[in-house]
This record gives C-alpha cells, sequence and structure tokens, in this order.
C-alpha cells in the first residue's frame, strides 16, 4: 500500500506510506478518483536545516526532524526519549478506516494508530503506545494531529466561566504555538471544546474551517502549531502530570479518540458533520426527549412531600413528561456542608422512602428522576468518619495526611481505591434496583485539583474509574438515562457524552446569556442532548427579569424543560407556557433530527438560528434580539439553507405582535403569512418586526 485515501461525504485523508515515516499529504476536501504521483509532492530542502525534506508525521518525531511539538514524550530513566518510530503494517479495516502500525525496535516501542472517516464526513483517530520491552516507560505524553489546509488564516476556539461557558475567541494564525491546557480534572468551564483553522473571515456559513475536539472528560491540552517550515498543526491529547502513567513491559496505554470535520460550507458544515455521528450511534436516544421538570429553584433543600406532590401535579397539569427531584433527599442532608456521600434516603424527610413521591410522580404519566453527586464527598458526612482515606489527595500513604482545599464544602471521592468504586457501585445499584427510577441527574460541583491516590497523581485513573462506573451501571440498568451536570456545564465532551444522554450545559438560567451559551454548545453537540430549561421570570444567577416568550423560546431549542416553581404560575401565563410546552411536542422530532442552520446577519444585535428538516419541506427558525440594534428597523432578514426552488408559506408562530414589537409588524406577518421560494428566502429575505431587546420570535416555513 503506497498510500492510504479515505473518502466520505466530500471529505478526505491521504496519507503517504511510500516512505519508511507516514506522513500526512491532506486533510479536508474530496480530491476525486484520480491522485497525483505523491513522490512530486515531496518538499525541497529549505537553507541551513536538515539534509532532508521534513514532512508531518503520522506521529511527529525529532528524529525525523520535526521542530514542533512531539507527538510522543517520555523515557526510561532519561533514555530512550527520542524514538524512530518506522512504518511496520497498514492494514483497511472498513470502506474508509485503516490501522497504521509502527515500531522502534531500538527503543522497543510501537504505536497502533487507528483511522476512521465516517460516513457523514467525521473522522476519529486514536493512538495505542505499547512498551516492548523489559523496563519501564514513563510516559509524558501521546498527541494526535491533523494538518490544516494552506488556506487556514484564522483560529476558533471556546472560553467561559461558570454560568457562562463556550463564547467564542478568535485570533489571526501566526507562526508558533497557541496551547489550551485543561488543567480542572474534568473538562472545565473555560474548555475549548472545538479548536477550528479557517480561512480568512470564515463565518457560520462561509469559508474553509478545519475543526477538532478531544473525547476525553480529564486534563487535557488542544493546541495550533504553526511552523517556520510551512506546515500548521492542529491537535489535542490527555494532559499527563508527571509520573501518572507508566508503562511495565508489554502495557499499552491508548488515547482518547479525536474528532475532527473539514467544511467548505463554514461553521454550520462542522456542525453537520458533528451531528450526523452523533445520531447514527447505535445508542443515541431515539424516542422522543421528554419535557423535563426539575425541582432544584422550586424547593431547593427543603424537600416535604405534600409540596413535591402539588409541584408534581402543577407539572402534569402543564404537560411535563418527565419529574427530577433533585438535591436534599440523603441522609442529612438539609444544607450543601453535609452528608454528601451517605447515598441512603434520609429516613428523617422521607420515613417511608422515595416510594410515595415515585408512585405519585409515576400515576400522573410522569417518569421519575433523581440527583446523585456520586464522586464527591462532604468531610461532614458517615462514609468520610468511617474512611478519611477515601479522600483523594497528594498525601503519600506513609507521609502525614493532608487532603486539598474545599471546593463548595466538598472533596472527591478517590475512585481509583477499588473500595470506595465498589461502595458507590452499590450504593448507586441498590437505589436504582429498589426504585422505579428512569433518569439520574449525575452531578460534579468541583475542579479535581490535587487529585492522587497511592502519593501519585490520579486524574487519569480517576477519570476512567467513572467512565467504568457508568458503564457498569448502564449496563446493568439500560433503560435509565443519565445527565451529565458538572457545575452546570464543566464537563461537556464527547468522552462523558459515550455514556450519558444529555449534559445541563450551564447553571445559567438566564436566557440572555443562554442564548449565547447554547449556540456555541450546539456547534458540535445536537439539540437533544443539550439541556435547556424556562426558569422563573427573575433569573437566581444574574436577577435579570425577562419575558416568558424569550426565556421559552431559548429553552426550545434543546432538550426543553423548566427549572421552576410552576405551581406559582398562574392564568394567562399558565396558559402561555401550556401553549409552549406544546410547541415543544409538536417540533421536537423537527429540532432533534433537522439540520442546524446558523444565519450570517450582518447586525450583532440579532441572532437568528434554525433547523431544517432532510427533506428541506419544514423549517423553524427563531429571530432573538440580544441588545438594542444599531438601526431603526431591522430590514430585511434573510432564511437560508431551504430548498431554492420550493415556494414556503411563511409566518410568525409565538408570540404575538402586540407583546413583543415595539412597533406594528409589517403587514404580511399580520396575514396568514408570506409565500416565497427558498431562493428568495436566502438572498432577499422578508421585513421583520422590530423586536424589543431581550425578546424573540419563533417562524414557521413550510412548503406548500
Amino acid at each position: 500500500m503506497e498510500s492510504l485515501y479515505l473518502r466520505s461525504a466530500g471529505r478526505s485523508l491521504l496519507i503517504d506510506l511510500s516512505a519508511p515515516e507516514p506522513a500526512f499529504i491532506h486533510w479536508g476536501a474530496d480530491l476525486g478518483e484520480e491522485l497525483p504521483e505523491l513522490a512530486l509532492l515531496q518538499d525541497p530542502v529549505p537553507p541551513s536545516s536538515l539534509d532532508i525534506p521534513v514532512r508531518m508525521g503520522l506521529l511527529p518525531q525529532a528524529s525525523s526532524g520535526w521542530r514542533g511539538r512531539p507527538g510522543l514524550r517520555g523515557s526510561r530513566d532519561g533514555r530512550d526519549f527520542s524514538p524512530r518510530l518506522r512504518l511496520v503494517s497498514a492494514e483497511r479495516t472498513a470502506a474508509a478506516g485503516c490501522v497504521i502500525t509502527q515500531s522502534d525496535p531500538g527503543v522497543g516501542l510501537s504505536v497502533r494508530t487507528e483511522l476512521l472517516l465516517n460516513d457523514g464526513g467525521l473522522l476519529q483517530l486514536r493512538h495505542e503506545l505499547t512498551n516492548d520491552t523489559g523496563l519501564d516507560y514513563r510516559l509524558e505524553g501521546l498527541e494526535l494531529v491533523l494538518p490544516a489546509g494552506p488556506g487556514a488564516a484564522e483560529l476558533l476556539d471556546l472560553t467561559g466561566r461558570w454560568c457562562r461557558e463556550r463564547h467564542p475567541q478568535r485570533r489571526p494564525l501566526q507562526q508558533g504555538t497557541w496551547v489550551r491546557s485543561g488543567r480542572h480534572g474534568r473538562t472545565g468551564h473555560d474548555s475549548s471544546l472545538v479548536l477550528a483553522a479557517g480561512s480568512a473571515g470564515f463565518s457560520n456559513r462561509a469559508g474553509e474551517v478545519w475543526a477538532l475536539h478531544l473525547g476525553w472528560s480529564g486534563n487535557h491540552e488542544t493546541f495550533a502549531d504553526t511552523l517556520a517550515s510551512g506546515h500548521t498543526v492542529l491537535g489535542a491529547g490527555e494532559l499527563l502530570a508527571p509520573g501518572e502513567v507508566t508503562l511495565a513491559a508489554g502495557s499499552s496505554y491508548r488515547t482518547p479518540w479525536l474528532y475532527a470535520a473539514y467544511s467548505d460550507r463554514g461553521l454550520d458544515g462542522i456542525t453537520e458533520s458533528f451531528y450526523g455521528w452523533f445520531r447514527n450511534r447505535p445508542h443515541h436516544p431515539a424516542r422522543p426527549r421528554p419535557v423535563v421538570l426539575n425541582t432544584w429553584e422550586a424547593v431547593y433543600f427543603d424537600h416535604n412531600l405534600d409540596v413535591l406532590m402539588e409541584l408534581a401535579e402543577s407539572g402534569a397539569d402543564l404537560g411535563v413528561e418527565r419529574f427530577v427531584l433533585d438535591d436534599g433527599w440523603f441522609r442529612g442532608r438539609r444544607d450543601d456542608t453535609k452528608g454528601l456521600g451517605d447515598w441512603y434516603v434520609d429516613e428523617a424527610v422521607w420515613p417511608d422512602g422515595l416510594t410515595p413521591l415515585i408512585n405519585g410522580v409515576t400515576e400522573r404519566g410522569m417518569e421519575f428522576g433523581l440527583w446523585v453527586e456520586p464522586e464527591m464527598v462532604n468531610e461532614d458526612s458517615d462514609i468520610i468518619r468511617a474512611h478519611p482515606d477515601w479522600i483523594s489527595g497528594p498525601a503519600d500513604p506513609d507521609g502525614p495526611a493532608r487532603v486539598p482545599e474545599r471546593w463548595r464544602n466538598q472533596q472527591v471521592l478517590d475512585l481509583a481505591n477499588p473500595a470506595a468504586w465498589d461502595y458507590i457501585h452499590e450504593r448507586l445499584n441498590t437505589l436504582l434496583n429498589d426504585n422505579n427510577i428512569s433518569y439520574l441527574k449525575w452531578d460534579q460541583n468541583r475542579d479535581l485539583t490535587e487529585m492522587g491516590h497511592g502519593g501519585k497523581p490520579s486524574v487519569h485513573a480517576q477519570t476512567k474509574a467513572v467512565y467504568r462506573l457508568m458503564d457498569t451501571l448502564r449496563a446493568a440498568h439500560p433503560g435509565v438515562e443519565i445527565e451529565s451536570c458538572s457545575s452546570g456545564g464543566a464537563r461537556v465532551d464527547l468522552g462523558i457524552l459515550e455514556r450519558t444522554d444529555r449534559i445541563w450545559t450551564s447553571d445559567c438560567n438566564d436566557a440572555l446569556e443562554r442564548q449565547t451559551i447554547q449556540r456555541w454548545t450546539e456547534l458540535i453537540i445536537p439539540p437533544e442532548l443539550v439541556g435547556a430549561h424556562v426558569g422563573p421570570t427573575t433569573s437566581h444567577t444574574t436577577h435579570r427579569r425577562l419575558s416568558l416568550s424569550f426565556r421559552a423560546l431559548t429553552a426550545l431549542f434543546g432538550h426543553f424543560g423548566m427549572e421552576w416553581d410552576v405551581r406559582t404560575v398562574t392564568g394567562e401565563e399558565r396558559e402561555e407556557l401550556k401553549q409552549v410546552i406544546g410547541l415543544y411536542k409538536q417540533y421536537r422530532h423537527l429540532i432533534h433530527t433537522g439540520r442546524a442552520i446558523n444565519s450570517d446577519h450582518p447586525d450583532p444585535s440579532l441572532l437568528l438560528r434554525g433547523v431544517i428538516s432532510e427533506d428541506t419541506r419544514e423549517g423553524l427558525f427563531t429571530l432573538a434580539a440580544l441588545a438594542t440594534s444599531r438601526a431603526e428597523m431591522p430590514g430585511p432578514v434573510c432564511l437560508p439553507g431551504l430548498e431554492a426552488k420550493t415556494r414556503y408559506r411563511v409566518e410568525v408562530l409565538y408570540p404575538t405582535a402586540k407583546t413583543t414589537f415595539t412597533q406594528a409588524a409589517p403587514s404580511a406577518w399580520s396575514l396568514d403569512g408570506v409565500e416565497a421560494t427558498g431562493q428568495f428566502l436566502a438572498h432577499v429575505g422578508l421585513p421583520m418586526p422590530n423586536l424589543n431587546p431581550e425578546h424573540a420570535i419563533l417562524i414557521a416555513a413550510n412548503a406548500l
């Protein structure tokens, strides 16, 4: 095999296998059926450099002249620090998949690389390093890289904080290395989620983009490396602490999967590849995503059966389909300072157990869900009084005890300790066996600072233990869905989403903040996996007051629910909330299966997002005003993505003009809607009502 050429859905990957070291030639657009002679594509030798041309290896290494970040870092007490890995074999595993093996017998290391270009064009790759000798090999890093195309000129990634996750930042692509390190022990509120390189000015709907994501929930790094040689590399890998992974003879380390997408249609093309991969998974949620009512902002820690039954009754009347009891149900848990880790129903609050509440909820046609936080403990808990050594930390087992600083009165339970893992598994398994629970809201409310087991760093071991815990419970209880919540949105990655059915996007339910948070979360995570709830009129995190319509339309384009004491919702507001829930149930199939549309509207105060069915017969859009506009009127707003020659009826579904617009809507909106072709709607658009800031409208387009 002289080369590896993978093609799918208009994308391709080309690796030269004719030389001793496999080297990347191309990742991006489809190159067609015929390729030129690859030997002709060899780079020239630059002045004042090695006497050989330097290529971008599948695993870049200094032994081949690579002067950027090496793909493999490690040694045997300082020796064997620079392997010379060379091609052993390359075997096709599928129509668009391959396994490439490289080794260096001299240092006793081999690397097996899996590559798969999925049907929708999403590329997956991972390495497995094996120590082939009798001496231990201390691994410092094993990273996955891909080339950015020659047109790449700008970088985009995401950053944030608690209650303001996943906001975009951009910078020119310049010579040097741009590195984003995540040392939270979890993905992190400031996680980049995606690292994308694109052509100058690339946008939602235009330009070339090369983007990647590392499917790992622990410490990690993503980077862009632009060398003087002209190569630009995008890469990522697990960020290992000193001594965290040591390979004994014959043992191996496998990297997390790297997921990568190319688009010649801007960021929406990247989204399309990721959504296609998610939705083709055999375990992807298939049934309609149920309307959720979570009790946290309704009752907090004040658990009372009568009050909760009133809340369940009110939720059932509105059309709720899943009722979730949040924190406060287990022993001693009256606030967040104690009880965490004692996973027994509190007999003082629940003398008959959770059964009366569960029965009351299920008798009203709703599923019952429960909040848990299995990875954390309070020091003021029975389990830690009995097992203080189960707190993860840096202390040497033979030295003086020391625990990390508290975070929200919490410490981390050392799940790398088999006894601690067995305890949590037994408690959760028993809880699920003994109660009719359909859903776990699985929280994780602190960073994993100073993670240690047996005196050694253990973020890697902790992350693997959490994965194993989830995998084991899911195998035993396949009908139970799990939500990944982590102080809101601090653990959002494809590693955790291989084991969960949705993420809690952010602890911030302020719809204005959520507009940006959800848009960028949904850059690669489809809306059916993105928890999005309607909160009370006044947000409990920002204290901003927002209309019900704006809050509801923000939550509509996700997995819809409510975080609210809905007993207080009465009169016209209650009827409006029922209307919104009805709209969600009517359109959730479209929202959760269709193609995402993000418009490049020139006015930064307006955000137009939507979804279009696979057959393009139906579209649903929201136009949201995030701030005051620079213009007196918004002017025509284009609705992209519809079939050009098809004629559509376009109408505003919700809310009414009198409750939202500063002035009367354009005359057409007061009638039965507007009829126009997809071509007209994409390029000319329609006049829109002048929205007040922090208001939105829902627009439907249906083929005639």
